[in-house]
């Protein structure tokens, strides 16, 4: 199909421009100036896209990638001369100009020259000039305008021919952002969803999450991310200068994907409450929460928490080129004061002194990795670059964090740029849990100060299994190089030095904490104590539990057990309090002793969020003044089951069927099933599910319809109003219709 008439330039994006459908072809307006004239550019969208593995991307513009040559054809009103020579200017952004990069003008040539934009005339036939251009490995990226003129016309306008979109070029060994493994390019680049490991770290679970970074839109809506920030708003002609730098722009990315700064794509929400937005857990994938932030003017969307701002940044930057993948890190730090320490302060019964407490550890947080080099920092750094979305902590007085490059943080180098100290504290920081007494004095508790930083997972490359890269960030919890790297950020941090010379790192309220007394430790116990599950912890059941004490000495000893149980956030926040009891316990020499706990459905069903965690704490006050702290944390479970009954085709109906059960013991109403996958429906489809007696099991099937090949991820939630959503994923391997 071919498209007339002409071909205006503006900064949105073409289809916003109401262009007609381009397939391949378009037509150039007539000039009656005569001469030779540019009647049709053929842009070859289906060569270059597959040279340039942009093929998913819809269209109707060019698509293509840096330091590549692409190849379009230009059809005149009459055959070129052999002397002619076309000479072709590019321009990207405002006031292009040479002196920024973000113009060029070159003349077509026998061969490409070296770091420029070139041009080669690669063929003639009759009216038909086939160009090949190559762009330079550190051009800018975005959307270009291109035209022509003959050099024999000095005088007379370039010939606007039309827009094309550059992107990062993982396969271009000369791009910052080259990545050489092609398997990893398939996954961390153009593998359109993914998933997201939540949980706790004796309790990890997959999500599924549609990245859809191919779908209707998605580029135009990543480009105005970038467009939208406010270095682009303060001054657009350097803004885009800027945008040959991947360090850049993933560090523009980081603080447009919140909304704290600027309008930014999402608006986070921790306190449990969703009113006027989405629950974060509501989400399946980006491509919604990026149609809603572009169509709704760039107003933020809400809500999101950090695996919903990990997902959307990971759609944005693999859309732009960059290879990015989603990590998740049990028990994070969020070390508020820089001490490379999570204080946390309890009172009698362990629990959590909010008023106090300023740092704090998250069953998990979920950041973004994303890969390319660090012209700034040297070699040693390049590779996997720490990135984090989720507004924590501002960062030059921006709420964003990253690149951190994860060699970096693994040997201690917590000075170099970004945010290191940040990101070291989150998977290193010491726990340190003080007992605040009745009369403002305090004490430190034995409790596991090594906690933080465990399990640090991703998804693995070509399948659905989860990667521990944990020895990416750090050497063996307790090792001698572990400890020689924890010392080497200290003193980079605090300026330790040889003489002894220390540094006091102070906190809010008045309390200053000398960092030697950070590293000693509490005095250990004489007795152990640890929680164990009975039964499955299964949402909408009784839970049962024991708390184990043994006695490590041959004499007998006396001990106070303060419990308590609170509903908590995934931040590891306590909602409310659900059980507090006192235990008197004595334990002969060497013995261990059970204390059965049980928490009823009724205790903890009206309390619960949708995280769906419960927190347990034993303050064990021992004899001579010892003191240990138990804790654990428990993720309640659901169950759902998907199945696709018979092979998929591109093209061809299959019946998915899925297995649902009511967890609670109590009938369910208005129930649905929400289901999402790019490539095998188009949006998003909600499912009537009956009502269900307690713990009643039910099978629901419905079509899907895929259109396009390869292995897809289909998800389905189980949504009601009475229980937090159930969710799960099946990959579905689609053939290409016979």
């Amino acid at each position: 199909m071919t498209a007339t008439g002409t071909l205006p330039w503006s900064g949105a994006p073409a289809h916003l421009l109401h262009y007609p459908a381009v397939a391949n072809a378009c037509h150039v307006p007539h000039t009656p100036s005569g001469g030779i004239r540019v009647t049709e550019v053929d842009w070859q969208w289906p060569r270059n896209g597959a040279a340039h593995h942009t093929q998913e991307y819809p269209g109707p513009e060019l698509v293509v990638r840096r330091g590549q040559m692409f190849t379009f054809m230009l059809e005149l009103n009459c055959p070129l001369d052999s002397k002619d020579t076309l000479i072709f200017t590019v321009e990207t952004g405002p006031q292009a100009s040479e002196a920024l990069g973000t113009k060029a003008v070159f003349p077509t040539s026998e061969l490409e020259v070296g770091n420029a934009w070139t041009a080669v005339r690669a063929a003639q036939k009759g009216n038909t000039v086939t160009i090949n251009v190559t762009s330079p490995p550190d051009a800018v990226i975005g959307r270009y305008r291109l035209s022509a003129r003959l050099s024999s016309r000095r005088k007379h306008s370039d010939r606007k021919l039309g827009e094309f979109v550059l992107l990062f070029n993982p396969w271009c060994p000369e791009d910052d952002v080259f990545l050489a493994s092609e398997e990893e390019r398939q996954e961390y680049v153009l593998n359109d969803s993914g998933i997201i490991f939540r949980g706790v770290e004796k309790r990890i679970r997959a999500q599924g999450w549609n990245f859809g970074q191919f779908e209707e839109d998605i580029l135009n809506i990543c480009l105005s991310i970038l467009d939208r920030s406010p270095s682009h708003q303060n001054d657009p002609a350097t803004d885009v200068s800027c945008r040959h730098d991947p360090v850049y722009v993933t560090r523009i990315i980081s603080a447009m994907v919140n909304s704290n700064n600027d309008r930014g794509v999402v608006q986070g929400q921790w306190q449990g409450k969703y009113g006027g937005g989405t629950s974060p857990l509501h989400w399946r994938g980006s491509v919604a929460i990026l149609h809603k932030w572009f169509k709704g003017r760039f107003k933020p969307v809400k809500y999101g928490q950090c695996w919903v701002f990990a997902g959307v940044m990971c759609t944005v930057l693999r859309c732009l080129g960059i290879a990015t993948r989603v990590v998740s890190n049990f028990n994070s730090a969020h070390d508020t004061d820089r001490n490379l320490s999570v204080d946390k302060y309890v009172d009698s019964f362990g629990r959590t002194l909010e008023d106090l407490t300023e740092d704090s550890m998250w069953n998990f947080h979920v950041w973004n990795e994303s890969w390319f080099a660090r012209q700034d920092l040297g070699p040693s750094y390049n590779g996997w670059q720490v990135l984090d979305a989720t507004p924590q902590e501002e960062s030059e007085g921006v709420f964003r964090c990253g690149p951190a490059s994860v060699t970096a943080i693994r040997e201690g180098d917590v000075h170099l740029a970004h945010d290191g100290p940040f990101v070291f504290a989150e998977v290193n920081a010491d726990y340190i849990t003080w007992l605040w007494n009745e009369d403002d004095s305090r004490e430190r508790v034995y409790s596991d100060t090594k906690k933080i930083g465990r399990c640090i997972s991703t998804k693995a490359v070509g399948s659905d299994s989860r990667v521990d890269i944990t020895g990416l960030y750090k050497y063996p919890e307790g090792s001698r190089k572990e400890r020689q790297v924890y010392s080497k950020a200290v003193r980079k941090l605090f300026g330790v030095e040889a003489s002894g010379r220390r540094a006091r790192v102070r906190r809010g309220g008045g309390r200053g904490l000398w960092r030697d007394d950070l590293l000693e430790p509490a005095t250990k116990p004489s007795i152990t104590g640890k929680f164990k599950v009975l039964e499955p912890p299964m949402l909408g059941h009784d839970l049962k539990l024991a708390l184990s004490l043994t006695n490590l000495t041959s004499r007998a000893q006396r001990v106070r057990v303060n419990l308590s149980c609170a509903t908590i956030l995934y931040t590891r926040r306590p909602v409310a309090e659900i059980l507090r009891e006192s235990h008197p316990v004595r334990l002969g020499p060497e013995e261990e002793k059970k204390i059965p706990i049980t928490i009823s459905y009724s205790q903890y069903k009206e309390d619960l969020t949708e995280d769906k965690k419960i927190l347990l704490a034993a303050m064990c006050l021992v004899t001579k003044g010892e003191k240990l702290l138990v804790e654990k944390d428990i993720t309640l479970e659901d169950f759902i089951t998907i199945k696709v009954l018979g092979p998929a085709m591109v093209g061809v109906a299959v019946v998915v069927e899925v297995l649902v059960v009511n967890p609670l013991l109590e009938k369910v109403e208005d129930c649905m099933l929400m289901v999402e996958g790019s490539g095998l429906l188009q949006g998003q489809l909600s499912i009537d599910v009956p009502s269900l007696e307690p713990q009643e099991r039910a099978l629901v099937q419905f079509n899907i319809t895929p259109s396009k090949s390869g292995l897809r991820q289909l998800q389905v939630d189980f949504v009601s109003s009475q229980f937090s959503d159930i969710k799960g994923f099946v990959i579905i391997h689609v053939a290409t219709a016979k």
